[in-house]
């Protein structure tokens, strides 16, 4: 069957888009087509306004709105500065928001270093941390990347070029997840539960 061309062309977008593939790119396009006009409006108005109205917080590399200096987390006065909690991406900022247990600063990375991929430490916003802490020291620095190659390359990384900096650096904890048992857990995940191990309070 012919496709018209302009549901061809949203069918190659979606596909585009990490995790979509052909057909669920299809059902999504199909959905539109059938559904009522003003999904596919207003779903069109936020695309165009989601590069347009964005732009990154000049302190943290945060995502916020345009016009802004700094993102709100930046800017709210009840924050403490002296911690940076250091994450690869704008998502991991608000997985770490939703837990309501963080109330410092962030830093985002945008990425990790990744040498298969040529993703070097001036490809991220380490030079940037580096910079932002020889003009505020901080107290504590969190480092907060993913639990996999990349994130353990970046966090030794970054250990060796914070380590001038006064600051405490220290890395999330890692381990076995609330209700899982042992036995399926991976050889890593025991490791890390093993040399993270904690006296147990009485």
């Amino acid at each position: 069957m012919l496709i018209p061309e302009p549901v061809q062309r949203l069918i190659d977008a979606f596909s585009r888009l990490p995790g979509v593939g052909p057909k669920t790119a299809s059902r999504l396009t199909f959905f539109l087509l059938r559904g009522d006009e003003t999904l596919s409006v207003e779903l069109a108005e936020a695309l165009a306004g989601l590069k347009a109205n964005t732009a990154y917080c000049q302190q943290c590399w945060n995502i916020t709105t345009i016009g802004r200096t700094l993102c709100e987390i930046c800017d709210h006065p009840r924050r403490d500065p002296a911690v940076i909690c250091v994450v690869e991406e704008p998502l991991d900022v608000l997985a770490l928001e939703r837990t309501g247990g963080f109330e410092g600063h962030y830093h985002v990375l945008h990425g990790a270093l990744s040498p298969i991929e040529g993703i070097g430490p001036e490809d991220i916003k380490i030079a940037e941390l580096v910079e932002r802490l020889s003009k505020t020291p901080a107290g504590e620095i969190i480092i907060a990347t993913n639990p996999s190659m990349e994130g353990d390359a970046t966090a030794m990384y970054l250990q060796q070029q914070l380590a001038g900096s006064g600051a405490r650096i220290t890395r999330l904890a890692r381990g076995l997840p609330v209700g899982g048992d042992l036995e399926y857990a991976d050889h890593n995940t025991l490791l890390r539960a093993l040399a993270g191990r904690q006296e147990m309070e009485e």
